[in-house]
């Protein structure tokens, strides 16, 4: 994991599926333990879908609200 990926957390939103124009940051916790056990895509996304998946699973979302606070004031 690099730091940028918790930014991209926060910053991208999910492109397909079910939930897609969410916040990868704000996906529910079921959709993500979906792609845990059928499988991440490939790519950005699936690494950054897998990243958020360990968050919540560890009960870490929090770690992400500094984050939002930045990337609410830059736009």
């Amino acid at each position: 994991m690099n730091p940028e990926d918790l930014e991209k957390l926060v910053n991208l939103r999910m492109p397909f599926g079910k939930h897609a124009g969410c916040l990868i940051a704000d996906l529910p916790g079921p959709y993500l333990n979906w792609f845990a056990r059928e499988g991440f895509p490939e790519g950005q996304i699936g690494r950054l879908l897998h990243l958020m998946h360990e968050i919540d699973h560890n009960g870490l979302s929090e770690l992400l609200d500094p984050l939002r606070t930045t990337a609410g004031s830059r736009g």
